[in-house]
């Protein structure tokens, strides 16, 4: 599928990888809509002239009316957090995906790209694990709703529908939460360490990488497939909170034992509770910031011809200048 003048609807479009899929995609002559779920505008939004439609994730009229006249529907939007109550990550993760996908498929939408993650491996896989890894949900909400989403929307595909999965390794970038923020004002507060020595792999994936996979992947029509996604470097956790600690003109983060630094985030949590504030970072944290090994990118490589194009050097030195002209503090808020 050629992508200039197709209308593409991105969900979660008010969101870190969504806004820059919005600008990435305009930037090749595509044409842009987007569904989110806080009435706030973006001014980078406003400022391309994206239409935004603004409601419930799981409203079917609102579904509806956002994919009229698409060509390709890329859902981004989720619950994203380390841990929860199940029921809240499956009406959003589950229902809100089906949701989108199944108003896409009424609608003759061509394509529906579906934006899952890695960590639907679990926090304890093999080396290189390939698309045909063992799935663990691993006890947790988050892990265990994306695994569910793509089973239920897979069952979607078609003919006339062509449903495709992009499991995404750490995206990081300029506003990346999980990679970027939430880590920097830790270590801005001297609260952030990593654990075990910083061993195991990050398997960081710069957001604009990430872009390239998802238009490659509809370009080529590689319908009913599913894909791992990561820039392809073996980047130990010390090595990239290091470089991270570097960029924002931080001092190096310091080593905890896992268990260790699991008892610290859990007696701080129940601290904020104590003063009704919500938690900054939570025990799970600890699991998501100490998977082992790397993801296979092989697929991709071979299929979709995928080649990273910005190394983490390149990636940080992007971010530095991102975080040299943005006010953390009011970002979180």
């Amino acid at each position: 599928m050629t992508l200039q003048n197709k209308t593409l609807l991105i969900t979660g479009i008010d969101e870190f990888i969504g806004l820059r899929t919005a600008e990435l995609a305009i930037s090749q002559g595509m044409k842009v809509r987007g569904f989110q779920t806080s009435p706030v505008k973006e001014k980078i939004l406003q400022n391309l002239g994206v239409e935004i439609l603004v409601g419930n994730i799981t409203d079917p009229a609102i579904a509806k009316q956002a994919c009229q006249g698409v060509d390709i529907v890329l859902h981004t939007a989720q619950m994203a957090e380390e841990a929860g109550d199940i029921k809240h990550f499956r009406q959003i993760n589950v229902e809100g995906t089906l949701n989108f996908a199944k108003a896409a498929k009424e609608a003759g939408v061509k394509t529906f790209v579906h934006l899952s993650t890695a960590l639907v491996y679990g926090f304890n896989y093999v080396d290189k694990i390939t698309e045909l890894g063992v799935l663990a949900d691993e006890n947790n909400p988050y892990c265990q709703t994306k695994i569910e989403a793509e089973r239920e929307v897979l069952k979607l595909n078609s003919l006339d529908f062509g449903v495709i999965i992009i499991r995404a390794g750490d995206v990081y970038g300029p506003g990346s939460m999980p990679w970027i923020v939430r880590p920097v004002q830790m270590m801005q507060q001297k609260l952030f360490a990593y654990a075990n020595d910083g061993k195991g792999v990050m398997n960081h994936l710069y957001v604009d990488n990430l872009v390239d996979a998802i238009f490659l992947s509809v370009e080529k029509a590689v319908y009913g497939e599913i894909f791992n996604i990561t820039d392809g470097q073996e980047t130990s956790w010390k090595e990239y909170f290091n470089s991270l600690a570097n960029i924002a003109g931080c001092a190096a983060p310091m080593s905890l034992p896992k268990e260790e630094m699991k008892l610290f985030l859990k007696v701080r949590m129940q601290g904020q509770k104590l003063f009704r504030k919500k938690a900054d970072i939570l025990p799970e944290s600890v699991d998501f910031m100490s998977r082992p090994y790397a993801y296979s990118i092989a697929k991709a490589q071979k299929f979709l011809n995928y080649q990273a194009k910005i190394n983490l050097t390149e990636g940080m030195r992007l971010t530095q200048q991102w975080l040299q002209k943005t006010d953390l503090q009011k970002l979180a808020k």
